[in-house]
This record gives structure tokens, C-alpha cells and sequence, in this order.
């Protein structure tokens, strides 16, 4: 019988040879010899040779490729939530910021389109005021406040002024206005205009004053609107626009002429609204005109609107005549705005003007001292 002998040897290449012999079974000639030899091969594999290599190494750089990527994003996500809630912090420090001017009544709030619907039932037809030339304006309710909105491209929010404007008094109300109230809003549309011209941090040229943008609150004070074509100015520099734009009646013949708008300009506006408060008549081509024959003559007094009677006061009757009668083509004896406020609040003599109307200078002389706005095309409205 014969018995089976194992062999375990290691070789120096790092190979285990397991070997199992038989003994001689029935020693002699006719003996078998069985020879079973496992070979197990242990050989480490050599890295960065071959196949096994190169799949290691795609393995380990996709690896840290995904890596930077997922931290990048990481990264981009975290910006844009500290940039997010940045804008947001702005927002509302801008929005409280804002929330105290408008209950100082000194700056604009800002509200939510939702909030816009609410107050004006959805932008409802019979709650609508009128059409401007930038939207309709609808009459609407926030915090206890009745407001106007104009509806555009941009939603604005006004003040909701339920005198309306001086035009319906002056032109079309049966209840005439007092002398006293007409005083009150001649003054209060020179002090917008001074705040406007020199008291703000920019001189502002509003370009479109007339008496239909001059509107009253409950106790007929004035609000001056509708800025839709007023300009920055730089007390330095000119600066051009796109457009010459404003209402026939109103507009100073240098800026229909050469197209140059400046705070002179709007002086001759405010003259001829003077006018018009005065009078009681809408302006037209020849209101100056006919005011300037009037105190030419020595009957400035005349022109008055006669639904007075004699139911005013002649001094104020004529100092708000002579500033509209100062309402003429020459914008060198114009008075500013400021003189023009003094002389309504007595702090001024009249202006002393010529028996007859000058000679109108429409080119304003590049050599003037103040800043203009030039333009280049006649879009009135």
C-alpha cells in the first residue's frame, strides 16, 4: 500500500510548490511512481507595467477629477447663497431705509405687484383716474392711504390728490377758485420749482410745467408731477437728450428754436401758469402777448381775471401779473426761480421791466453761464 507524501517548497521568485509522492507501491521493477505537484504562484503584479497599471492609474485621476468638480460646484453654490443673501439683507435694510422716508414724506417706498392689484381691485375700469401718456392711472387704497397708480412699463405710486389739478379749477370747475387759495398755489409751485432748480443735490429741469401737472391735496396744496420728461443736469456740464418734448403754450421760443432746455426755460413756464392763475385763461399763443401790451400800457390790472370781481388782493394781483408779464423771449431778463419766490413772498421789488415786449433772442449764446440741455427734434404733447 502505498502512502502519499506532500512537499511544500518556496522558491526564491516568490513561488510556493506544493508536491504530493506517492511512496513505491510494491517496491521493484513493476513499481509506478506518481508524480503530483501543484504549482501556486504568488508573484506580486509590477506597478505602472502593463494593462493592470495604466487601469489603475484613469481609476485614481477620474477620481480626483470628480473630486475638484464636486468642489467646485460646492464652492459656486456657496457664492451664490452668501451673494443671494447679501442682495437680500440690502433689499431690506434698502426697503426700511425707504419704509422711514415715505412716512417722513420725504422719499418712495416700494411695494409688491400683488400689493398694486389688491389696493386697485385688480386694475379695475371704474376705479381708473385717466390715461397719461406713459399709462393708465388708477385710483387705489395702501396702509390707509389713497393712492394713484400709473400703469406701465414700470408701476408708479403717487399720492392720490382729490382736488385733481389746477387746470379743472382754473378751466372747467364751476366752483371758482378764492384769490387766497390761488395765491397759496402759485407760491407753492415756485418753492417745488426752487427744490427742484437749486435746493436737491442735482439741479433737476422739468421741461413740461403747465397747469395741468400742477395738482392739489384736500387743503389745496401744491404738488408739481409728471416727470416724465425732466432731466439731470450738471451745474458743469450740458447734456444732450434725445428729444425736444413739452406743451405748446408753455415753452420758451429759445427752446422751440434751438432746442436747449435749462432752468430759464422752466422759469417761462412757471410765468405763463402765472398767467394763467391770474387771468383765468387757458394759455395760448398770444396770453404773454396780451399781458405785456396790458402793463405796456399802464392797465395791467385789466387782465385780471374778471369772475373776481374785485375780490383780491392788488398787490399780490400784481406781482403774480408782472412775474407772468417776465415770461418773455428774452431769457437774459428772465428772474430765477428763487427771485421769483421772493418777490410772491414780498422779500423782492417787482421786476423792472421794459414798456414793450423786447426783441426775442431764441439763440441762447454759447458764452452763457448756464448749463443747457440740448436737443434736436419736436415731439410735443
Amino acid at each position: 500500500m502505498g502512502v502519499n507524501s506532500t512537499e511544500i517548497s518556496s522558491k526564491p521568485d516568490n513561488t510556493t510548490e506544493i508536491s504530493s509522492k506517492p511512496d513505491e507501491v510494491g517496491r521493484g521493477g513493476g513499481g509506478k511512481s506518481i508524480d503530483n505537484t501543484t504549482e501556486i504562484s504568488s508573484k506580486p503584479d509590477e506597478v505602472g507595467r502593463g494593462g493592470g497599471g495604466k487601469s489603475i492609474g484613469i481609476i485614481v485621476g477620474s477620481a480626483i477629477g470628480g473630486l475638484a468638480a464636486i468642489g467646485g460646484l460646492i464652492s459656486i453654490l456657496i457664492f451664490s447663497w452668501r451673494r443671494n443673501k447679501r442682495n437680500k439683507e440690502e433689499d431690506v435694510e434698502s426697503d426700511d431705509s425707504m419704509d422711514h422716508e415715505f412716512e417722513q414724506g420725504i422719499g418712495p417706498k416700494r411695494f409688491s405687484y400683488q400689493q398694486l392689484v389688491q389696493a386697485t381691485n385688480n386694475f379695475a375700469e371704474e376705479g381708473k383716474l385717466g390715461q397719461g401718456g406713459f399709462g393708465g392711472v388708477y385710483r387705489g387704497y395702501l396702509s390707509n392711504l389713497s393712492v394713484a397708480v400709473k400703469r406701465g412699463e414700470f408701476l408708479l405710486i403717487y399720492e392720490f390728490m382729490p382736488n385733481g389739478s389746477l387746470d379743472s379749477h382754473l378751466f372747467k370747475s364751476e366752483n371758482m377758485l378764492s384769490w387766497t387759495v390761488r395765491y397759496k398755489i402759485a407760491i407753492g409751485l415756485a418753492s417745488a420749482l426752487l427744490y427742484l432748480h437749486e435746493e436737491w443735490e442735482q439741479c433737476v429741469v422739468h421741461r413740461d410745467i403747465k397747469s395741468s401737472n400742477v395738482t392739489l391735496d384736500s387743503n389745496f396744496n401744491t404738488k408739481l408731477g409728471d416727470f416724465g420728461l425732466a432731466r439731470l443736469m450738471d451745474n458743469e456740464l450740458c447734456l444732450n437728450t434725445t428729444g425736444l418734448a413739452g406743451t405748446i403754450g408753455y415753452m420758451a421760443p429759445e427752446y422751440i428754436s434751438s432746442g436747449k432746455a435749462s432752468k430759464g426755460s422752466d422759469v417761462f413756464s412757471f410765468g405763463v401758469v402765472a398767467l394763467e392763475i391770474a387771468c383765468g385763461r387757458r394759455s395760448q399763443i398770444s396770453l404773454v402777448g396780451w399781458a405785456r401790451e396790458a402793463y405796456g400800457n399802464g392797465r395791467v390790472l385789466d387782465v385780471a381775471d374778471g369772475r373776481l370781481g374785485m375780490d383780491f388782493n392788488v398787490e399780490q394781483m400784481e406781482c403774480l401779473l408782472m412775474l407772468g408779464c417776465g415770461a418773455h423771449p428774452d431769457f437774459n431778463l428772465r428772474p430765477s426761480i428763487r427771485q421769483a419766490l421772493q418777490v410772491l413772498n414780498f422779500e423782492a421789488a417787482l421786476p423792472n421791466l421794459p414798456a414793450r415786449m423786447p426783441v426775442p433772442m431764441y439763440d441762447v449764446p454759447a458764452s452763457s453761464t448756464e448749463p443747457l440741455l440740448s436737443t434736436s427734434l419736436l415731439t410735443g404733447r
